[in-house]
């Protein structure tokens, strides 16, 4: 079964990024940010995380309501939503060059790269808090990365090929 929806999503001829995410795990996922000041979501959608953050100092941006979030540069503290998976380079490109405290995304597990990684932490966001959650008809696990600037990650890795030798 997830063989057959995985191959279709590789061979779609046009991508489908809009996933609404559940009140309760939006809620659960800006719990998981301990960070004071202005918030915004980039990809609002329905609201389900600007909505519920914890202050009336937030932002939002959506594509569908003709606001861009590759338009927008105003400074936050916190940028926290569900992002479009087919363009999640770009998006943590531009998310950096806001120069928040926090950059929290809701990802599909096969987005959080080894090299996204290292591209996130040269650019001094260290990965804090990780969730994974299994949401009903997406695409396999996805988690909820929290990259906090300048802070000690909880991830420990290599790049080094490892062979079998006896």
């Amino acid at each position: 079964m997830l063989s057959i929806r995985g191959h279709k999503i590789k061979k779609r001829q046009k991508a489908n990024d809009v996933f609404i995410t559940p009140l309760k795990l939006a809620k659960q996922h800006i719990d998981m940010i301990d960070v004071s000041g202005c918030w915004y979501d980039p990809f609002k959608n329905n609201g389900s995380y600007y909505n519920q953050f914890p202050t009336t100092n937030k932002k939002w941006s959506e594509i569908l309501e003709k606001k861009d979030f590759f338009e927008f540069n105003e400074p936050v503290d916190v940028i926290c939503s569900n992002p479009c998976y087919s363009i999640i380079d770009k998006i943590l490109e531009k998310s950096i060059s806001l120069k928040p405290k926090v950059i929290s995304y809701l990802l599909g597990i096969n987005n959080l790269t080894p090299r996204r990684i290292e591209y996130m932490e040269k650019n001094g966001y260290y990965i804090t808090k990780l969730h994974m959650c299994k949401i009903y008809k997406w695409f396999g696990m996805s988690l909820i990365v929290v990259w906090e600037k300048n802070e000690d990650s909880i991830l420990s890795y290599d790049r080094y090929i490892w062979h079998n030798q006896q």
